[in-house]
C-alpha cells in the first residue's frame, strides 16, 4: 500500500531491526520504543487493522507471538509484558501490529542496537 511504513519496511524501502521472518510476517524492534525490548509483529500483506486482517494470519501472529513473548523473558527477564493491538484514532500505523512490551520491576535502560544484539540470534 503506498504511503505504509510498514509495507515499506516489509519491502526492504526502509530499514529495521528484523528479529524474524517468514512469508507472512515479520518480526522487528519498535524504533520508537516504550520500554526495553519493545517488538512488534507485522504481517507482509497490508491489512488495515483487527476487522480487516484474515483469521489464519491472525492466529500466526499469535502463535509468533508466544515465541517471541519466551525470547523476550529468556534474555531480558522483564517482570511482564504487554500485548497491545491499537485500532482507530489509537492506531498510529494504518496497518496491522501487535506490540509486545516488556515491562521491568526496575529500570532496564539498554539501547536499540543493545537489545537487538542481545536478541538477534535468538529466533
Amino acid at each position: 500500500m503506498k504511503d505504509c511504513l510498514f509495507c515499506d519496511i516489509v519491502s526492504g524501502k526502509v530499514s529495521s531491526y528484523t528479529l524474524f521472518e517468514d512469508e507472512t510476517i515479520k518480526v522487528i524492534m519498535d524504533a520508537f520504543p516504550n520500554d526495553t525490548g519493545h517488538t512488534l509483529i507485522i504481517p507482509k500483506k497490508h491489512y488495515k487493522d483487527l476487522d480487516d486482517i484474515d483469521i489464519e494470519v491472525l492466529k500466526h501472529i499469535m502463535e509468533e507471538a508466544k515465541v517471541v513473548k519466551k525470547v523476550l523473558e529468556k534474555v531480558l527477564n522483564p517482570s511482564s509484558i504487554i500485548l497491545i493491538n491499537n485500532t482507530g484514532d489509537a492506531q498510529k500505523i494504518k496497518h496491522f501490529h501487535l506490540h509486545l512490551i516488556p515491562k521491568y520491576d526496575e529500570s532496564k535502560k539498554l539501547s536499540l542496537n543493545e537489545v537487538y544484539d542481545l536478541l538477534k540470534d535468538e529466533f
